[in-house]
């Protein structure tokens, strides 16, 4: 009885101090927390996201009993995973990426628990703190691999079947009429919720640990080949009904029908091999001590530590970096490369809300040409900033263009290698170009201009921009798109030395810009 008396009193004053630290994220970040909820609202693909919080409730809930008879202590080793959380935070949201500041402030709220109750209190609900994990809205980076898959097996699938297929990339043409794989055909939504569906229904129904990573292996190979045979059945049914069936409003009906088979088939098979509950084992503890004297220094420390990126993120505040700026074409003659009209196939890349965009074309005198364009970033936020999934080369929906294959480039300008990203875009022939059987498409090189250094890739564009900030520098960066007609000859010969000839003058114009906007501040 004095035990049990003890732990109510203990519960009595860790499960406040754990709620105030609970709170205290939620209010301070925020912003960050609607945005999670924003993304749930709009995209179908993260609905699944609303149930979780109450699912992650529940299964704490059901733990009370044991709960009860444990004696919560806060455990200070925890502080450091905090901080670590609290600085990813701070760098995601300095760069403006979503995922990173969503995870980094779901792991706080899971973090706050073991740290104010324990880890023996909290190996009983890890599961239940695990999952909320999946209210992160992260994984849209696997849609453009999901639809080239789905687009495969089912272009496979129909010749089969003995119907003729021709494929352009992503479209493709039946007898029967014209399809095209696009993001809701991805099967990313079946594999969200199937995924968290069949690791509650692992974590409820199955004891062991390798049963239970088996049968979210098996939940989630389920709902990628489902989603395979869907798009194949709703081109089959539309083709067979004269594209009657499985089109418009009944091909959002069937899919969602398909994916309640799935779950349903999910669910039995897991049934067939389900595991008895057996009784919860108590969790060793350390002999009782007094733990009131560590927590009120503990939760201190936790709260400078989850207010001190708000503070630094205040402190990199600079006003005036929205005036308006433009960008001027790069004088290039010096070089013998003339401004032209269009040299190549339209063609632009699908940026997203950059400050200013720039394209001109620029031609030699043996009749050479090369196309360059530029999007400027500046006062990056979450709806304007330099790398994003929204920023592509090709859009999904673009009917002109797809993109082929992609490599990296080296090329040494004023005695410095850097690495080139080269993609080489194809003309759709079933697009608004026309197709012209000599015109092999466009050589596109791209590369990343942040504060004057050149980066090729995704995450170094981000680091940088980030840790330029925090350094009071600013945030202005650039893509930069240099391109030419495959069929000219040799492309990447030609956009070699195009760079090598206007490298420094293309900087400077750039650098002026950037320049600018330190001025204006």
């Amino acid at each position: 009885m004095k035990v049990l008396e003890s732990n109510a009193a203990g519960w009595r004053q860790a499960l406040p101090a754990c709620l105030l630290m609970l709170a205290a994220i939620l209010l301070l970040y925020r912003d960050t927390a609607i945005a999670m909820v924003e993304i749930w609202s709009r995209s179908e693909t993260f609905a699944h996201a609303y149930v979780v919080p109450p699912i992650s409730l529940w299964l704490i809930w059901r733990q009370r009993g044991l709960l009860a008879r444990l004696a919560p202590r806060p455990a200070p080793v925890f502080l450091l995973p905090i901080m670590v959380m609290a600085m990813l935070w701070l760098l995601g949201d300095l760069a403006a990426v979503n995922s990173a500041t969503q995870l980094a402030m779901t792991a706080l709220l899971v973090l706050v628990v073991p740290a104010t109750l324990g880890w023996t209190v909290t190996r009983v609900i890890a599961f239940p703190l695990g999952f909320l994990f999946f209210a992160v809205p992260i994984g849209e980076f696997l849609m453009p691999q999901l639809m080239i898959w789905t687009a495969d097996f089912t272009i496979m699938a129909l010749r089969l079947s003995g119907i003729p297929v021709y494929q352009e990339g992503l479209q493709f043409i039946i007898p029967s009429g014209n399809w095209s794989v696009v993001e809701a055909c991805s099967g990313i939504r079946y594999m969200m919720a199937s995924l968290m569906v069949g690791t509650l229904f692992a974590y409820l129904n199955f004891r062991r640990v390798s049963k239970r990573w088996l049968f979210v292996i098996f939940a989630s190979l389920l709902a990628l080949v489902g989603n395979w045979v869907r798009a194949y059945l709703t081109v089959l049914l539309g083709h067979l009904s004269g594209n009657k069936l499985a089109t418009g409003v009944d091909h959002l009906i069937y899919g969602w029908v398909f994916f309640g088979v799935l779950m349903l088939a999910m669910f039995m098979i897991g049934s067939r091999w389900a595991e008895p509950e057996l009784a919860a084992a108590m969790p060793r503890e350390k002999s009782p001590e007094s733990a009131s004297m560590q927590r009120w220094p503990l939760l201190l420390a936790i709260a400078l530590a989850l207010a001190a990126p708000h503070l630094l993120v205040s402190a990199t505040q600079a006003p005036g970096l929205l005036s308006a700026l433009t960008l001027q074409a790069p004088d290039l003659s010096s070089k013998g490369w003339e401004p032209s009209q269009a040299v190549t196939k339209p063609w632009q890349p699908g940026l997203e809300n950059p400050r200013a965009e720039l394209q001109s074309f620029y031609a030699r005198a043996d009749g050479a040409g090369v196309g360059l364009h530029l999007g400027y970033y500046r006062a990056q936020d979450y709806q304007s900033k330099l790398v994003s999934s929204n920023n592509l080369l090709v859009r999904n929906d673009d009917k002109d263009w797809t993109a082929g294959a992609g490599n990296n480039k080296s090329l040494l300008l004023a005695g410095q290698e850097f690495s080139w990203r080269s993609n080489w875009l194809r003309p759709n022939r079933l697009g608004g170009l026309g197709f012209d059987p000599a015109q092999e498409g466009l050589q596109v090189w791209q590369i990343y201009w942040v504060n004057g250094r050149v980066l090729s890739s995704d995450w170094q564009a981000k680091l940088f921009g980030a840790l330029y900030r925090l350094a009071g520098r600013g945030d202005d960066a650039a893509v930069v798109y240099v391109y030419a007609d495959k069929s000219a000859g040799e492309a990447d010969a030609l956009l070699a030395e195009f760079l090598r000839d206007n490298w420094a003058a293309i900087d400077a114009s750039l650098q002026r810009t950037r320049e600018s906007g330190q001025a204006s501040k």
